[in-house]
């Protein structure tokens, strides 16, 4: 199974546990974590700002991916969103197995 890992980071633990939560339930992703307390610096619109996010990693297939990417891109509170598709190298079988039963079936 060709497994991939989405990377994006959002404002905050609440707004990442409701992304989560609906990828998973819409069997975009079989699982979402979130790691909280970074901070970003960056430059917008001419200024460096700074600002405290979270971290969500959405595990899915190589097949779901892009409606996967497409939903975060949809539901994302951001102008310009971080959404990183990964590869994922080598896994467990049953954790492939798993993720692969997890995003078969779209949600009705």
């Amino acid at each position: 199974m060709d497994l991939k890992l989405v990377y994006t980071t959002l404002p905050s633990l609440a707004v990442a546990e409701e992304l989560a939560r609906t990828l998973v339930e819409e069997r975009l992703a079989a699982c979402g974590n979130i790691r909280s307390a970074q901070v970003a610096i960056y430059e917008w619109e001419g200024r460096i700002e700074r600002a405290e996010e979270v971290i969500l990693l959405l595990k899915t297939t190589a097949e779901r991916a892009p409606a996967l990417v497409e939903r975060v891109r949809a539901r994302h509170p951001y102008e310009v969103p971080a959404i990183l598709v990964l590869p994922v190298e080598a896994a467990d079988a049953a954790f492939s197995t798993w993720v692969g039963q997890q995003t078969a079936n779209a949600a009705k």
